[in-house]
């Protein structure tokens, strides 16, 4: 395998039933209980300070990342609670991204260096158990303790056709190959993403510096990826953007390639690749010409589907781009540059409910495109270069969480 190095990076309203269950269908969803004003400064009003990482979880707790601090923002308090060195950060290893879970649950990923190679020759090998992914969890007085480092593959035979899972090591690995436990690749976690509504609602999607991850709960298969090969080896990019389109297709891009997936409902499924049939891909492995030639980063860092069925992607070096579909297993696809923007270097990406997609800069703060594909300064949000954009369509109304280097500010209805 061939890839990049990874740099550095840097009163309380409960529901108890939500609380045992660990959430609920979207028939009986809660309303949100946050201020509903249009935008809202959680950084000024909420004391949440300048956090690397948002989530939410099913009970509307907000979790925040800050180096080696946990937070955690509970409806009807005014400041958040934290806590340090929780799981991976005490044994020393860099947090990245946080994610929502269930009611009370986030998950929280670290960064850990690449193995030269990633073939293990024991389950005992201590490399199993460096960075990838820590479940915390809220105890009922409120305290934030890890639940567990998530270490159970759960992987189904596609061939053997029995319903039978795989082997999971009686010492914990951490997150590796589902297909085969001895390959240790998964080990940074670059993004993640919170399935908010439909069949697979709850679920958790991790992208890392060699493919995707599937969670529920705390059982995990790992992994796909779209791929290019050269030479007989095979390239994976660091995979930094995931969207959830509106028909629950799972939305990849890493450094190189794209691609489109259909899930499997079955879990255990999720790294199957044949029969096809079984994860459809509307979009296998791809590229787009039109920005540069496959051997060359594209650096995509947002991936994401409009109301109207356009997709959308955007680079850090590149720009906007409205992708079009050739076929599912054309290696080109095709791509328009988009402009209305003051800036190519691009972070994140947000599609809402009313046909709006969000569009965060390194350096030109927050913009719009609107149903009518006109683009907008979003002045509500103060800073210049936006981390990450967070949609929860449960809100009431919708919640857009807009992190900045300025902090967080959480914009309502769209």
């Amino acid at each position: 395998m061939i890839r990049r190095r990874l740099g550095a990076y840097g009163a309380v309203v409960w529901v108890a039933a939500v609380w045992a269950c660990g959430g609920s269908d979207e028939g009986t969803q809660q309303p949100d209980p946050w201020p509903k004003e249009a935008a809202i400064n959680y950084t000024q009003r909420f004391d949440v300070g300048r956090p690397q990482s948002v989530a939410v979880d099913d009970a509307f707790n907000i979790w925040l990342l800050a180096g080696d601090r946990i937070g955690v923002l509970r409806p009807g308090e005014t400041q958040p609670q934290w806590a340090s060195n929780v799981g991976q950060a005490g044994r020393g290893f860099t947090s990245t991204v946080i994610c929502g879970g269930s009611a009370g649950r986030a998950y929280v990923g670290y960064q850990a260096r690449e193995l030269d190679n990633p073939q293990r020759s024991s389950y005992q090998d201590p490399s199993f158990t460096e960075g990838d992914l820590d479940a915390v969890k809220l105890t009922p007085d409120g305290h934030i303790v890890l639940e567990e480092h998530i270490h159970h593959s759960f992987r189904r035979d596609p061939e053997k056709n029995d319903g039978s899972l795989s082997w999971n090591a009686p010492t914990n690995l951490g997150i590796r190959n589902s297909n085969d436990w001895r390959y240790d690749e998964d080990r940074s976690v670059l993004s993640c993403v919170k399935v908010m509504r439909g069949r697979d609602k709850g679920e958790v999607y991790v992208g890392t510096n060699h493919g995707v991850t599937r969670l529920r709960g705390l059982d995990y298969n790992s992994h796909r990826h779209p791929v290019w090969w050269e030479n007989g080896s095979q390239r994976a990019g660091y995979t930094h953007a995931l969207g959830i389109a509106k028909d629950g297709d799972v939305l990849i891009a890493n450094d190189w390639t794209f691609g489109i997936v259909t899930p499997n409902a079955d879990l255990g499924l999720w790294d199957a690749m044949s029969p096809k049939s079984l994860n459809p891909m509307k979009v296998e492995s791809s590229y787009l010409p039109e920005v540069n030639s496959l051997p060359e980063f594209d650096f995509w860092r947002g991936f994401q589907q409009t109301t109207d069925g356009r997709y959308y992607l955007a680079s850090k070096d590149h720009g906007l781009w409205e992708l079009s579909i050739v076929s599912s297993g054309d290696t080109a696809q095709k791509g328009i540059k988009l402009s209305g923007l003051p800036t190519n270097e691009l972070t994140a990406l947000a599609a809402t409910d009313d046909g709006s997609l969000f569009i965060g800069t390194a350096d030109a703060g927050l913009w719009r495109m609107d149903a009518k594909k006109q683009f907008t300064r979003v002045t509500d949000i103060p800073g210049r270069t936006v981390k990450q954009l967070l949609y929860d369509p449960n809100g009431t109304p919708a919640m857009l969480y807009v992190l900045t280097d300025e902090g967080l500010t959480v914009l309502r209805g769209y």
